[in-house]
């Protein structure tokens, strides 16, 4: 839970969030037991206030730089500004893992 609790502080840090939600998908993927390195992350902040889609994850990824560079596999990205939040309510689920020996056990 270290790595989780480093992104959610860098992301409120950099971010000044009205909402932020950072969930660790690691046991959905081929990874061992206690994983951290797949995360979902959902964070409404005015910082995206005029920016693209583009721009918001680049602002995401610039901020958890350490943390994609080592431990951290993937990041499922939801940027919202309040407004978009607001009217959305709620983000995407995850779609379930089919890599590495899921997508095996599947062939079976």
């Amino acid at each position: 839970m270290i790595i989780e609790q480093t992104i959610r502080e860098r992301l409120a840090s950099a971010f000044e969030p009205q909402y932020l939600e950072v969930v660790n998908e690691s046991h959905q993927h081929s990874v061992p037991p206690n994983s951290e390195t797949h995360f979902k992350v959902v964070l409404v902040s005015d910082s995206f206030d005029g920016c693209r889609k583009v721009a918001r994850h680049q602002q995401v990824y610039q901020t958890l730089a350490q943390e994609l560079a080592g431990p951290v596999h993937a990041l499922a990205l939801h940027t919202y500004t309040l407004p978009e939040w607001e009217a959305r309510g709620a983000a995407p689920a995850s779609p379930d893992c089919l890599g590495g020996s899921k997508q095996e056990q599947q062939d079976v």
